[in-house]
């Protein structure tokens, strides 16, 4: 899951970067494109009032993403390269490559069993069964 916070009017097509940085997830998770990924990786596109939100210094002109991811699906070269791709999605969706700089990642795992999905509270260990069933690899 990824919930991504602007300032109103700082992305122009607000779905598209939700789809792309939903895409960016799976890839960088080298998770196989099948619907149960296609259909619960998800991006949500929240959009501020500029005097919603202020640095210590007091400048609106940041975005804030926060990734939720399981638990180690990220290795250190995963996350490096999540987290500029994502800036760098931001900066273009943006039209102002200035915002990379000033865009923050914060990279979550969730706890065991903290995937909701269809009214169930996954595991690490039973999304992957899960994704084996449906891939015939059980």
């Amino acid at each position: 899951m990824i919930d991504v916070y602007v300032s109103k009017g700082t992305v122009k097509d607000r779905k598209k970067l939700a789809q792309e940085l939903a895409q960016a997830i799976m890839r960088w998770e080298k998770v196989p494109v099948i619907p149960f990924f296609t259909d619960n990786t998800a991006a949500f596109v929240h959009e501020l009032d500029a005097d919603g939100f202020s640095t210590a210094g007091g400048s609106a002109d940041h975005v804030r993403v926060t990734v939720t991811t399981n638990a180690g699906a990220l290795n250190r070269e995963q996350q490096l390269g999540v987290v500029k791709e994502i800036s760098d999605l931001v900066a273009a969706a943006a039209g102002d490559p200035s915002l990379a700089e000033r865009t923050w990642v914060t990279l979550t795992e969730a706890v065991p069993g903290g995937w909701g999905i269809g009214g169930h509270a996954y595991t690490n260990d039973e999304i992957v069964q899960h994704v084996r069933d449906l891939l015939g690899r059980s």
